[in-house]
C-alpha cells in the first residue's frame, strides 16, 4: 500500500504507478467490506401514490451522518469530490472506499480521514467534509463507507471514461424529447400510446389579447380571430403542460443544434444518441410559426390560462390524445379541443429583438446542420435566418416578447441573442461553398462586424449584472461562437481577448457564489432553473478551457456537475434516470399518469427538473394522481433544507420537480463535452 494525499489506496493507479494488490482483508481493523458492499442501495420513500404500499411507516428524523456522492459517476481522469454532511463539528471522518471485485465481492480501494470542512450547509449540519479520491483512476462501481459508521453508506456510482459514463445519459436526454413530441409525428412508446393534437392541423390565429399577470383574459377570444388558419402541428410540449412557447423552443433548437455541428460522433448523424432527427422536429415546428411569404410571427399553441368561462390547459389534467375530442362540443372547453395560436403582430411588422436573435441563430445553424442532408430546407432556413435578423426591433419598448402572459418567461436581455444570431450567419456564410440564391447579405463580414457590436454593447451594458448561460442569457454560448468566428480578423468592435475575458468574468461570479456554501455550487440553491444553470456552467468551463488550450476550470465544472447529480445536499440526482435516487413524482402529466412513481420503468428518462427553490408549491388539479416521496432512509426532504433553499418530490410541486425543454437542452451538450474529453474543441 501506498499513502497519498491523505490517503491509503489499495490496488487501483494513482500518478500513473500501479501499486499492488492488497487483498479486503487489509481493510481497516474490524471493517466489514462485504457487509458494506451487500447493503442495499437506498431510494426515495413513497409516501402517497401507487408505489405506496400499506400503511406508511413514521418517517425518520435527519440522520446524525450522510455521504453524497455523484450518482452518475466521475470520468476517470477528472476530479472526484464527494461530501459527508455531519451534526457534529468534530473533525476526522474516517471512510473507506470498496470497489466491485465480481462474483458478489468487493475490495477496498482506498480509505482516508476528512478534516476538510467546506462549511455549514445548516443548522442540522454545520459541517459538510470533503472527500478527496481523485488519484483513484481505475475503472469500476464503487460506494464509499464511514469507517466508524460502516452502515453509513453512499448510492453505487462508476469511475469509467467519458465514452462510457455520459452514453446513457445522452440516450435518456433523447428520450426525453422524444416522449416530449407532439403532432402526427410522435414516436410511440410506453408512455406514449398515440398521437395527440392533430386539430392543430387547422389551428385558427389570433391577435394576442390583453392578459392579466397570470396569463387569463375577458370573455372570448373570437374577437381576435384573425380568419386565417395554419398547420400548428407537431413541436415539443413545453414542460408538463401541452403548450408550445416559439420562445422556448427558439432556445432548445439553437443548443440541439450547437451540440449537433459541435459533437458529430456524440449526438451527430451517426452517434448512437443521434439529436439530428430532433433538432430537426424543433426546425419543422419554427417553420411552421414563421410565414416567410407573410412575414408573420407566431408566438405559441395553446393557453395556460383563460377566465371562469372557458377552459385551458392548466385547469385540466389528462393525457394529451384526450384533446381533440375533449368534452365534445362542449363551448367551454373549446380551447382544449383547439388550441388556438397568438400572433406577434401584424405580418411585416418588426420583432422583439430577443426573439429575431434567437431564431436567426435556429435558422443559420439549420443551414450548418442540414445542408448537406436537407439542402432545400436548409436553403429555406438561411433565407428565413437573414429576414428575421433584418426585421429585429432594435429600438424595442417595454417588456420583450416572450409568451403570453409574459410572467411565464420573462426575459431582459436581448443583445445576447442578437449577438448569437449574428455570429451564427456570419458562420454560415463562411461555411457555405454554394449559397441559396435571393439571399439579401452574402457576405460573412456584415454580420461579424454586427455580432462584434451587440458583443461590445452587451460587455458594456452587463456592468456586474452577470447571468450565467440558459434561457435568458446565451452570452456565453454566443462569446464562445464569436471568438471561433473571428478567426485571425482584426478591426471588429470586440476583441476575442474581451470575449474571453466576459466568460471569465461570468465563470468567476459563479465561483464566488459557490463560495459561500459547502457544494461549490455556482448558482443559488434558492433561485428557479437551479439545475440548467449548474448545466450552462459545466459547458461554460470547457468552452474557456478549450479557447485557452489548457484545463483551467475542468475540476470546477466537473464539480457543478457532480452537485446536480448527486453530491447536493438532498442526496438527489436532479435528471430522471441518471443516478440510482432522482424524481418520482414530477409535474408531469403524462409521467404522472402513463408511468411509475417509484423509479422503475416507465419513466420520463433525461427530464431536468426545476431543482431546489425557495419555495415548494401546493395545488391540485382535479385527476391528478397523489405522488410525493421522502428522500432515501425515509427522511423527509425538508430535513435537508438549508442556505434559504428547500426540495420537494412532490407532483404538486411544480417549482422543484417540473421539466421543461429549455431546462433539459442543455444536457446533451454539456454530457456531449464531458463524453468528447480530450477530443472536443475545434
Amino acid at each position: 500500500m501506498r499513502v497519498v494525499s491523505g490517503f491509503v489506496a489499495m490496488g487501483v493507479t494513482i500518478g500513473g504507478l500501479v501499486t499492488a494488490s492488497v487483498p479486503a482483508s487489509a481493510a481497516p481493523s474490524g471493517f466489514p467490506t462485504q457487509r458494506v458492499c451487500r447493503a442495499p442501495a437506498g431510494k426515495p420513500v413513497q409516501v402517497t401514490g401507487r408505489g405506496a404500499t400499506g400503511k406508511v411507516k413514521a418517517a425518520k428524523p435527519a440522520p446524525a451522518q450522510v455521504i453524497r456522492v455523484d450518482q452518475l459517476g466521475y470520468p476517470a481522469s477528472a476530479q472526484k469530490l464527494a461530501e459527508i454532511m455531519t451534526r457534529s463539528r468534530h473533525a476526522g471522518v474516517a471512510w473507506t472506499l470498496i470497489r466491485e471485485a465480481g462474483h458478489g465481492f468487493c475490495a477496498v480501494a482506498a480509505r482516508g480521514v476528512a478534516r476538510r470542512d467546506l462549511g455549514s450547509w445548516s443548522s442540522t449540519y454545520p459541517a459538510v467534509w470533503a472527500v478527496s479520491f481523485s488519484k483513484v483512476h481505475q475503472p469500476g462501481t464503487y460506494r464509499l463507507a464511514l469507517t466508524a459508521h460502516p452502515k453509513v453508506v453512499s448510492p453505487w456510482f462508476r469511475i469509467a471514461k467519458g465514452t462510457a459514463l455520459y452514453r446513457k445519459p445522452l440516450a435518456n436526454a433523447l428520450s426525453f424529447y422524444q416522449n416530449e413530441r407532439d403532432g402526427p409525428d410522435f414516436i410511440k412508446s410506453k408512455l406514449r400510446t398515440g398521437p395527440a393534437h392533430l386539430n392543430d392541423a387547422h389551428a385558427m390565429t389570433f391577435r394576442a389579447p390583453p392578459v392579466d399577470e397570470n396569463g387569463n383574459f375577458k370573455g372570448s377570444l373570437a374577437k381576435y380571430a384573425t380568419g386565417l388558419r395554419i398547420n400548428a402541428t407537431g413541436g415539443w410540449f413545453d414542460a408538463g403542460d401541452y403548450l408550445h412557447f416559439t420562445e422556448t423552443t427558439s432556445y432548445t433548437v439553437a443548443i440541439l443544434l450547437q451540440a449537433v455541428e459541435d459533437f458529430p460522433a456524440q449526438v451527430g448523424r451517426h452517434a448512437p444518441a443521434s439529436f439530428n432527427n430532433e433538432a430537426m422536429f424543433g426546425i419543422s415546428f419554427l417553420r411552421k410559426m414563421w410565414n416567410e411569404r407573410t412575414r408573420t410571427l407566431y408566438l405559441q399553441v395553446g393557453t395556460g390560462e383563460a377566465n371562469n368561462t372557458y377552459v385551458a390547459d392548466h385547469d385540466i389534467w389528462r393525457l394529451p390524445q384526450a384533446d381533440d375530442h375533449y368534452q365534445r362540443s362542449n363551448a367551454h372547453d373549446q380551447y382544449i379541443r383547439h388550441p388556438p395560436v397568438f400572433r406577434a403582430g401584424k405580418p411585416g411588422s418588426p420583432i422583439s429583438p430577443n426573439l429575431a436573435g434567437k431564431l436567426a441563430a435556429d435558422f443559420a445553424l439549420c443551414y450548418r446542420v442540414f445542408r448537406t442532408t436537407h439542402p432545400s430546407t436548409a436553403a429555406s432556413c438561411l433565407r428565413s435566418a437573414e429576414t428575421i435578423y433584418s426585421m429585429a426591433a432594435l429600438h424595442w419598448k417595454g417588456p420583450l416578447e416572450t409568451v403570453l402572459p409574459e410572467d411565464f418567461y420573462p426575459e431582459t436581455s436581448w443583445h445576447d441573442d442578437m449577438m448569437l444570431g449574428g455570429t451564427e450567419l456570419a458562420l454560415a456564410l463562411h461555411d457555405a461553398r454554394h449559397l441559396p440564391a435571393g439571399l439579401p447579405v452574402k457576405s460573412e463580414a456584415t454580420y461579424l462586424r454586427d455580432a462584434a457590436h451587440w458583443a461590445s454593447t452587451l460587455i458594456g451594458k452587463k456592468a456586474g449584472s452577470y447571468d450565467t448561460l440558459n434561457l435568458y442569457d446565451v452570452s456565453a454560448l454566443a462569446d464562445y461562437e464569436l471568438y471561433r468566428a473571428m478567426g485571425a480578423k482584426t478591426g471588429l468592435a470586440v476583441t476575442k481577448a474581451s470575449l474571453l475575458g466576459d466568460l471569465r468574468t461570468q465563470i468567476k461570479r459563479a465561483q464566488a457564489i459557490g463560495r459561500s456554501e459547502p457544494f461549490g455550487y455556482g448558482f443559488g440553491w434558492n433561485q428557479w432553473d437551479t439545475t440548467t444553470h449548474g448545466l450552462g456552467l459545466s459547458v461554460m468551463a470547457n468552452e474557456y478551457d478549450t479557447l485557452v488550450g489548457r484545463p483551467v476550470y475542468a475540476a470546477w465544472g466537473q464539480r457543478q456537475l457532480d452537485d446536480l447529480l448527486g453530491a447536493n445536499a438532498w442526496g438527489i440526482s436532479l435528471i430522471v434516470g441518471d443516478g440510482t435516487a432522482f424524481p418520482d413524482c414530477m409535474q408531469h402529466q403524462v409521467a404522472n399518469i402513463a408511468g411509475s412513481d417509484n423509479g422503475s420503468p416507465p419513466i420520463l428518462a433525461g427530464a431536468v427538473v426545476e431543482g431546489p427553490n425557495s419555495f415548494s408549491a401546493t395545488g391540485w388539479v382535479p385527476n391528478m394522481r397523489s405522488c410525493r416521496t421522502n428522500a432515501t432512509g425515509n427522511v423527509p426532504y425538508r430535513a435537508y433544507d438549508g442556505h434559504g433553499a428547500v426540495f420537494a418530490d412532490n407532483v404538486q410541486s411544480y417549482d422543484t420537480v417540473e421539466p421543461a425543454i429549455d431546462l433539459t437542452a442543455m444536457s446533451p451538450l454539456a454530457f456531449a463535452w464531458q463524453e468528447a474529453g480530450s477530443h472536443a474543441g475545434f
